[in-house]
């Protein structure tokens, strides 16, 4: 395959999966990055996926606008906020090959651990972690999001075992990431990322990204509520093998 269409194959599913991902299976969003990288360079990939990751946003957001918890955005934002700084300003010193393998490990155990405990349909009491918790959640959450747009894992694992409505669960995802996403502009701006044949290949996938998201918004609200919290942790485990194998591969 030529570089032009490895390119485009990688760049168009690699959007498809953030738009299934912006539509509710948040599981799967962290995929995207890992594929774009196989086609183009991964910082010029991050930077074309981080202006259709706001339009994605966008329309999970108003998808969800009725459905979203505060507390849990008050808690974490402010830490999504220094994660995505410490993300930038030690970008240089920190291995991203390092990080994400120790982000696979967690999440893989995480997501083995959830489906353990609630085999066989058990009925698990929400978790009552205290705040400050959820605020190092939302600092590792905001350091891997700026690294890789990988921010979804750290956020799961404090947030899913509040075992949430399937619904403000996802609209409290979509939230959080939009404002988030928001916070990493300055920095890829700073990176002088925003060139024109940048923002000229983030357009043309703009169709791609609006479609992908409403598909999963109509998907996940076709999924019966225990099957979807199943799913996440299933996928929160094939994720963390990915993640794991991109380290040891690196």
């Amino acid at each position: 395959m030529s570089p032009d269409l490895l390119y485009l194959a990688c760049a168009i599913i690699a959007v498809i999966i953030s738009g299934l991902a912006k539509g509710g299976f948040a599981g799967v969003g962290a995929l995207a990055m890992p594929i774009m990288a196989l086609g183009v360079d991964p910082v010029r990939g991050a930077a074309i996926l981080l202006p259709i990751l706001i339009l994605q946003d966008a329309v999970s957001v108003w998808a969800f606008r009725r459905c979203w918890d505060g507390h849990i955005l008050a808690v974490m934002l402010p830490g999504m906020a220094i994660g995505v700084g410490l993300g930038y300003w030690f970008a240089a010193q920190v291995s991203e090959t390092a990080v994400l393998g120790a982000l696979g490990a967690i999440s893989t155990l995480f997501g083995l651990q959830r489906l353990w405990v609630e085999r066989g349909g058990a009925i698990v009491l929400p978790s009552t972690s205290p705040g400050w918790v959820g605020t190092l959640f939302g600092v590792a959450s905001g350091f891997t999001s700026q690294i890789a747009h990988a921010g979804s894992p750290p956020f799961q694992m404090w947030v899913l075992p509040k075992k949430l409505p399937r619904d403000m669960l996802v609209g409290t995802t979509a939230v959080a990431f939009a404002v988030m996403n928001w916070m990493k502009v300055p920095a890829y701006a700073a990176l002088g990322q925003f060139t024109h044949a940048n923002l000229m290949a983030t357009a043309l996938l703009v169709p791609v990204a609006v479609v992908s998201t409403f598909a999963g918004v109509w998907l996940v609200r076709r999924v019966d509520a225990a099957r979807f919290y199943t799913l996440i942790y299933v996928l929160m485990v094939l994720l963390g093998l990915k993640l794991m194998a991109d380290a040891i591969l690196a």
